[in-house]
């Protein structure tokens, strides 16, 4: 009989309580797609006494995450503690140092110190999966890494993170503004008690640094990602993005050009129509642009115990099954060192709101400067006038600019000149139009 694979899993928190129950539950069809009995030797929490509604009798029980991967009970590590340092990052060095795979959804830990985990874990001889890592059960990974081997990619974009996604759809559909609907989200489970990983866009950032390394054969750089979240957006804002037709998403977007690789984390406006556009609640999506197969769009659950299991099981499979494949799609010797393209020579389309102070000759004083950085207008909707011939109020009105193609510099430059004249009140919102 062929040996079984034995598996250490490192945090029994929903995914890994799932990934247990799933292995278990499914153990007949894994070692039929497996080729060999996948069990669950060994486990490590914090809390033994939490009832997690499994059956670990017989499974050995390490207080210690760097203990079990030392374990001679364990062919291959699952890390699902989280967190860049500490014992997740102790867990998968003392594994690789024993020459043991692993298998883990830790974005961040990768983002930081994935390609020395590579390099370490190539030297090795052993591979490491992350399918969970990015887009939950959403197959990106392998997508990008062995899927689309023949093919030259020069963008990926998507919805990375579901939180936001949720609250987004809530807003755009319930009408009610982001502090309700955030506070609706922690309520469901969709947001943790501290949003500010998600809503603040680092989460998605983390994986977003993963898919450039897998995408464009480069060394991960979360650090050269520029990153807005969401906090800002409005009920008025959405409306607005309905009226010219659009849809308003947190997007991750890296693209290559001869100017270097761009990565990019921030609310934008995409066609109502887009395939990414329509994607709602915590469902994530990702679109590839590649010159081959043209574009490719992944849709599916983004998060939660299952989905993200699903993609666990699927790497521990791969492993059992003896299929390898470099950490980023190229041995980690490889990997380019990422030529930064700056945020400034970003170009397209901007919907920019100004809460503008009614009074005569403001607006043309913004088209103005508008005009000195060579940006041109599309449309200017104002709202907040009650009658075509009221005289000015005290009280600012939304002024709404859409610009036709220009670069983030100018933008920039063209805002910084409005602020100093005072005819604003408050920072603008500035909303990104994305192409497609």
């Amino acid at each position: 009989m062929t040996e079984p694979l034995k598996v250490g899993v490192a945090g029994l928190g929903t995914v890994g309580s799932s990934v247990v129950r799933v292995l278990k539950q499914k153990a007949d069809a894994i070692a039929a797609r497996a080729g060999r009995p996948v069990v669950v030797t060994a486990v490590s929490a914090r809390d033994k006494g939490r009832d997690r509604g499994l059956d670990l009798s017989g499974v050995a029980w390490h207080m210690d995450a760097s203990q079990l991967a030392r374990s001679n009970d364990v062919d291959l590590v699952v890390e699902l503690i989280g967190g860049a340092e500490g014992a997740a990052r102790e867990c998968v060095e003392t594994a690789i140092e024993r020459k043991r795979p692993v298998v883990t959804a830790n974005k961040a830990l990768l983002a930081r110190h994935g390609v020395a985990l590579a390099r370490a874990a190539e030297q090795a001889d052993v591979p490491i999966g992350f399918e969970a890592a990015v887009a939950g059960g959403v197959p990106i990974v392998k997508t990008l890494r062995e899927g689309l081997a023949g093919n030259d990619v020069s963008r990926v974009l998507g919805i990375l993170n579901g939180t936001c996604n949720y609250i987004l759809t809530r807003m755009e559909h319930d009408k009610i503004g982001f502090a309700e609907c955030l506070a609706d989200a922690q309520k469901l489970g969709y947001a943790e008690a501290d949003p500010t990983f998600d809503v603040g866009g680092f989460d998605a950032a983390h994986k977003l640094a993963l898919l450039t390394s897998l995408a464009f054969g480069t060394e991960t750089d979360v650090d050269g990602i520029y990153v807005e979240g969401i906090a800002s957006i409005t009920p008025f804002d959405l409306k607005m993005a309905e009226e010219l037709g659009y849809r308003v998403k947190l997007l991750g977007v890296t693209t290559r050009s001869n100017g270097g690789v761009e990565q990019r984390v921030h609310l934008a406006m995409l066609p109502r129509d887009s395939a990414i556009a329509r994607v709602d609640g915590v469902t994530n999506a990702v679109e590839i642009d590649a010159d081959v197969v043209g574009a490719l769009v992944l849709a599916g659950p983004g998060a939660g115990g299952d989905a993200t299991a699903s993609a666990v099981i699927a790497d521990i499979v791969d492993i059992a099954r003896g299929i390898r494949a470099p950490v980023f799609g190229v041995p980690a010797t490889k990997l380019a060192p990422v030529r930064r393209a700056a945020m400034g020579t970003h170009e397209g389309g901007y919907y920019i709101r100004l809460s503008v102070i009614d009074r005569p000759g403001a607006a043309a004083a913004i088209a103005t400067r508008m005009a000195e950085q060579g940006i041109s207008l599309r449309s200017i909707v104002q709202r907040g006038v009650e009658g075509e011939f009221e005289r000015p109020s005290a009280e600012p009105v939304a002024v709404v600019l859409i610009t036709y193609a220009t670069n983030e510099a100018a933008v920039r430059s063209a805002l910084d000149a409005i602020e100093a004249d005072g005819h604003i009140d408050g920072a603008p919102q500035v909303i990104r139009i994305e192409k497609r």
